[in-house]
């Protein structure tokens, strides 16, 4: 699993940083919401979740926006415990200057 969350972190990011948004961009805005996203065991999404506002609303939707721009995700691997749904819960970092972390 340890590999499928790094790959899944480099991917979000990727995908976030070429669809920052533009108004977050222009105003320089910045902000950390927490999201919570399930992924089922075919890799598609099956839910995303605002846990905590980054206090921006369009950073917000713009995180949200993010996660359905980089589906589908690749199947979950075989660990043999019979996973059905992944959830990954993880602080984004809208950064000045057009760039998306995650932690």
């Amino acid at each position: 699993i340890a590999r499928y969350l790094h790959g899944w972190k480099l991917r979000i990011e990727q995908v976030g940083t070429l669809n920052f948004p533009n108004e977050a961009r222009r105003r320089s805005l910045s902000g950390n919401p927490v999201l919570e996203v399930a992924i089922a065991a075919d890799g598609q999404l099956d839910q995303v979740i605002v846990r905590r506002s980054s206090g921006h609303p369009e950073l917000d939707q713009a995180a949200v926006g993010i996660v359905r721009l980089a589906e589908p995700f690749t199947p979950l691997p075989d660990t043999g415990d019979q996973t059905d749904i992944l959830h990954i819960t993880r602080t984004w970092q809208f950064k000045p200057g057009g760039t998306l972390g995650t932690q």
